[in-house]
């Protein structure tokens, strides 16, 4: 194993799926101590199993990050079983797909709830903590649409460009406590949820509009929440990196260049 996070505490919420847990067993893997967080909590308690048996150290911890009174206790967890934290990744959350004119309150609600609040709760549990203790890093998880108009992403949308925003403030108003605040804005990710929701035009406009023409890999995204919470990035504060194959990058794209 590596050991860039030897001694280290990290918590990944929506470490029971996709690029929760690719993100999990990455910082196992470099010598972190792993709380893996997930509203599943038999799916959180099966990626500390793999994680266990491939040699690291991980708890699982059943929380919805929508309410207080847990999120404390998962930071009061992680620091019985494995000292203070060090970095937090808040990487649970929900998409969904609706058009704007049939977008029901409920859902915007929803998007509000788990992704804002939900991830507002854990940065602020995971800040006090790091502030009593000399810092650390706390990373968010956007998307591609919190910087781009994708149909019928009206809620998602508002939901994840909210996120953005309050990592930028997040990072200013940590920095004096230590505590370095980035983002992450992933693009079409094969993950579980992706498959069962790009299906037909949608997976055929995806690999059309990503540069790279394919999907990503949860481990892909997983590298670079590790680079974001490691010191090679301690100048790194207050930023959204995107890891979307050139999605959001590219412009206009066609193949016959002679004629402008």
């Amino acid at each position: 194993m590596a050991d860039r996070f030897k001694d280290k505490v990290v918590v990944v919420t929506g470490a029971g799926t996709g690029i929760g847990a690719a993100t999990a067993r990455r910082f196992a893997a470099e010598g972190a101590a792993v709380v893996c967080a997930d509203i599943n909590e038999a799916a959180a308690q099966a990626i500390c199993a793999e994680i266990s048996a491939a040699g690291g150290r991980a708890a699982p911890c059943c929380v919805d990050i929508r309410t207080p009174a847990e999120v404390d206790a998962m930071i009061a967890l992680t620091r019985s079983r494995f000292g203070p934290l060090n970095a937090i990744i808040n990487n649970a959350g929900m998409g969904a797909q609706k058009d704007f004119l049939d977008t029901p309150l409920d859902m915007l609600r929803a998007m509000l709830e788990i992704n804002v609040i939900g991830t507002f709760l854990c940065a602020q549990a995971a800040a006090r903590e790091m502030a009593a203790n000399g810092g650390g890093a706390i990373v968010n998880f956007s998307s591609h649409s919190g910087f781009l108009g994708s149909s019928g992403r009206a809620a998602y949308a508002a939901a994840k460009s909210g996120i953005i925003g309050m990592t930028r403030v997040m990072a200013v108003d940590l920095a004096k406590h230590n505590v370095r605040v980035n983002a992450i804005a992933p693009g079409p990710i094969d993950v579980p949820r992706s498959r069962k929701q790009h299906v037909g035009e949608r997976r055929e406009a995806w690999q059309l509009a990503v540069p790279m023409g394919r999907y990503g890999q949860p481990d892909e995204v997983a590298g670079v929440a590790l680079f974001l919470a490691s010191d090679d990035a301690s100048y790194v504060n207050g930023q959204t990196i995107s890891v979307d194959g050139g999605f959001t990058a590219a412009g206009l794209r066609v193949k016959d260049l002679r004629v402008l």
